[in-house]
């Protein structure tokens, strides 16, 4: 699944509100133009990236069966 078809699936499944999927998303941008970016520019992005996902702390608790 490429960038576009996940933001496809997360827009039709209403997962703009789910932050966790928007995190998905960067990733998958990022993985698309990581021949562009040089290495420190790459791993920039990715701590950037994992920072915000830190921040989301354990959103899954209590919602499990709905999430996984």
């Amino acid at each position: 699944m490429n960038s576009n078809e996940l933001a496809k699936y997360i827009e039709a499944t209403n997962g703009i509100s789910k932050p966790w999927l928007l995190v998905q998303l960067r990733l998958k941008k990022l993985q698309e133009r990581r021949t562009t970016l040089s290495d420190n520019e790459y791993c920039q992005q990715l701590a950037d990236i994992h920072q915000d996902m830190m921040n989301l702390g354990e959103w899954w608790r209590g919602i499990e069966d709905e999430v996984f």
